[in-house]
């Protein structure tokens, strides 16, 4: 009985590290140390249910994933808008790296599939729970962060949470329109003005089309499910073509 227990416990073990080789290669990172990938994923439960080995849950890496995050977000957003108040930074930082957001970049990774869960907790859904994907998340980036360096957790960020930020997943936050009033007023002089050029679909799905102006000049013209969302839209498209390099 007992070594058909190890024979199942061997098999199952031969699985989880398949698992894992094969997410390293997808995301195209050989960690140097695989264990700590592994305790990455491995959620307090799974220790209790496994004492016979010594395994460590990822509630440490998670704790230092929170600061690399904060780092890594804070660096890019101070970047990216240089016009931006503190106030602005934090409370759109604070969007990127709350537990929503934290979710949506796991479940684009497909973490839930490697989580290593104890049985109690698998049972009742701990595969998909949100708080618990959010942590993994964190854990991962910590444990990237001890392997490999601050570059490669960037790398991993500017595929999996940079390009969200670009397409303005976070525009909710965002006031796009204050950031171009602060932008026009360091370099030029005239009232900025919007305009709606076409309202278009049925009632219940209705788009709008906006245009930015400066001293009847356009900056930028952009869509929305309301005026007030086709403008900040329309303000986005104007920074973003005010702050691109002219090319030659």
């Amino acid at each position: 009985m007992r070594k058909i227990n190890r024979d199942k416990e061997k098999q199952i073990s031969l699985r989880i590290d398949e698992k894992f080789k094969l997410f390293q290669e997808e995301i195209g990172i050989h960690f140097k140390q695989v264990k700590l990938l592994k305790q990455a994923f491995t959620h307090s439960s799974y220790v209790n249910e496994h004492r016979k080995k010594p395994h460590a849950d990822n509630e440490r890496l998670e704790f230092l994933g929170d600061a690399v995050l904060e780092l890594t977000v804070s660096q890019f957003l101070y970047n990216k808008y240089p016009t931006m108040s503190e106030g602005k930074l934090t409370k759109l930082r604070a969007a990127i790296v709350c537990e929503p957001s934290l979710v949506t970049f796991a479940n684009d990774l497909k973490f839930g599939d490697l989580v290593l869960l104890g049985k109690g907790e698998e049972l009742t859904g701990g595969r998909t729970r949100p708080a618990l994907l959010a942590d993994v998340f964190e854990a991962f980036i910590g444990a990237l962060f001890l392997d490999q360096g601050l570059e490669t957790v960037i790398s991993v960020l500017e595929k999996v949470v940079f390009p969200k930020i670009n397409a303005g997943a976070f525009s909710h936050v965002m006031d796009y329109k204050s950031q171009l009033q602060e932008f026009i007023q360091k370099d030029a002089s005239g009232a900025l003005e919007y305009t709606v050029l076409q309202e278009r679909g049925p009632a219940h799905n209705r788009e709008f089309v906006s245009r930015v102006t400066l001293n009847g000049a356009e900056l930028g013209m952009g869509t929305g499910r309301s005026k007030k969302e086709a403008e900040q839209h329309a303000a986005q498209v104007a920074l973003s073509k005010l702050k691109s390099p002219v090319s030659e």
